[in-house]
């Protein structure tokens, strides 16, 4: 089963429809680093990570990690873990996952540039939360509401096919 973006406003799995949005610059199959697109492709998705002190564990049938203050997801295009989950380091630049929005409450990182890393083509895409649809740097975000719900319905073996 697959996920489709089908554009910048719509995401659909099964017989549902979601509004969601998508990188600030649109879709992009030669994606850069901090370029503000979303990645066309299919790919895999990670595990749900989720923040504990703000939710509780949510229903899914997908593998769960909870955030904590020193995880980081690594966009250092100079550091041997890029495009990956990291100890915060000061010396190491990331994204923070423990915010003080809620953007990333609940996100899933979606494997682009994944497997056979390849430096400056791009980090940390995820599927995340948004309150206000507004243009996201390259990743597809949806209301906490339908989030919820696609997690119901996706498994280990969903992959994401992100169209124009």
């Amino acid at each position: 089963m697959t996920i489709i973006v089908k554009n910048k406003h719509t995401l659909l799995f099964k017989d549902f429809q979601f509004r969601c949005c998508v990188g600030k610059n649109k879709f992009s199959k030669k994606k850069t680093e901090g370029d503000k697109k979303t990645p066309i492709g299919i790919f895999d998705l990670g595990y749900l990570y989720y923040r504990a002190d703000r939710l509780r564990k949510p229903f899914t049938n997908l593998k769960t990690r909870k955030i904590n203050k020193n995880m980081g997801w690594c966009n250092d295009v100079n550091y041997k873990k890029y495009n990956k989950l990291i100890k915060i380091n000061k010396n190491i630049r990331h994204e923070k996952l423990f915010r003080k929005d809620h953007k990333y409450d609940l996100f899933i990182p979606i494997k682009y540039n994944y497997h056979k890393v390849v430096p400056k083509k791009g980090s940390a895409i995820f599927i995340h939360l948004t309150k206000n649809y507004q243009p996201t740097a390259g990743c597809i975000a949806l209301s906490k509401k339908d989030f919820l719900i696609l997690i119901k319905l996706i498994n280990k073996n969903t992959k994401i096919k992100i169209l124009r």
